[in-house]
């Protein structure tokens, strides 16, 4: 009977096993490296660089993507609108996308911070406007205070940076875990995970729509890769204990600071983190867009980069933009539910 229980367990783990590895390198054929792996002392980064174009009129700017993310995310949404303005790095931060882990310090933002800047120094970029979008404006923070010299501005969106009462979703509790994360991670999370993808980018955009083409352009399922999952849960896990002790620091930045977040942001709550950066930071400006969630980058594009636009020294009037987003999310909001009450109706009739 014990015999017969064991291989039965056996062949289970064996099959999940090789499950998650078969889609891992199904994933990975899918979706590509787009960047470029670069030895930044060790192990190496990967990123896409594109060049100060001749017609640039911005400084250098670097994207931080967020939790469960990748370069894609950032670069689906500004590489077009800004390629012709401004030489531009799209980072894989440490152990995400296609990037190396590298030390134990990049389970932290600060590593992750000085990973970046180190990234710079082999692109040759000196100093750069940096915009963090969720996780990675805990690393944009980080970044301006650690290397402010190299910060010509900070640009927050929808950013994690304070404590928030709580803890985190049990599943990155168990995937950060030495031994049973391993195998959480490598029998459990790719056959989940591979049927939330559609819910989950969803409920990110919320209640704002989601482009149609998003899963397809920005590869969300790069993360459920048992190691990069494993790297995820580990930031998670510890932002808590990090911003707790790193946001009473925030006062030290320097640099001119933009925020901008909606109020109805349900994945990251705006009145804890960009309430406090701009109470934090002093001469921070921030912008409060109603009935936005929690993609700036994408719902509000044009904002952000009017919001890049006065950071690097242009005059917007960034709260007169944010109204009209907010009138034409409130359109588009209209014109979705007519579109829904129109297909419920043909489905009962």
């Amino acid at each position: 009977m014990i015999d017969t229980l064991l291989t039965a367990v056996i062949t289970v783990v064996v099959f999940a096993a090789g499950f998650s590895a078969y889609k891992t390198r199904a994933i990975e054929q899918t979706y590509p490296n787009i960047g470029e792996l670069t030895d930044i002392g060790g192990y190496r980064l990967n990123a896409v660089h594109l060049p100060r174009p001749a017609t640039a009129d911005l400084p250098a700017l670097v994207f931080i993507h967020g939790a469960s993310g990748n370069l894609r995310d950032q670069f689906e949404a500004f590489a077009a609108p800004l390629r012709d303005r401004a030489e531009m790095l799209f980072v894989d931060r440490p152990g995400h996308g296609y990037s190396e882990r590298g030390p134990a310090e990049n389970a932290l933002p600060s590593g992750q911070a000085d990973a970046i800047a180190r990234l710079m120094d082999k692109r040759g970029i000196k100093s750069a406007i940096i915009i963090g979008h969720s996780f990675g404006g805990a690393i944009a923070a980080a970044f301006g205070m650690r290397h402010p010299d190299r910060t010509e501005g900070l640009l927050f969106l929808a950013p994690a940076t304070h404590p928030w009462p709580g803890g985190v979703d049990w599943y990155y509790t168990i995937a950060a875990m030495p031994v049973l994360g391993w195998l959480f991670t490598h029998l459990i999370v790719m056959p989940i995970g591979l049927r939330r993808v559609e819910t989950g980018t969803l409920s990110i955009f919320r209640p704002n729509a989601r482009p149609a083409d998003y899963i397809m352009k920005t590869a969300p399922e790069l993360v459920l890769r048992p190691h990069t999952f494993r790297n995820n849960a580990t930031d998670v896990v510890n932002l808590l204990a990090y911003v707790s002790t790193h946001a009473p620091r925030y006062s030290e930045i320097k640099a001119p600071t933009v925020i901008i977040t909606g109020d109805s942001d349900d994945i990251v709550l705006e009145e804890l983190h960009s309430r406090g950066l701009a109470r934090d930071i002093a001469g921070a400006e921030l912008i409060t867009i109603r009935n936005l969630g929690h993609k700036p980058d994408y719902v509000t594009t044009d904002v952000a980069i009017a919001a890049i636009e006065r950071l690097a020294g242009e005059p917007r009037d960034l709260q007169m933009l944010a109204a009209q987003a907010e009138i034409r999310i409130t359109s588009l909001a209209g014109e979705m539910s007519q579109a829904e009450e129109v297909s419920q109706a043909v489905t009962t009739s």
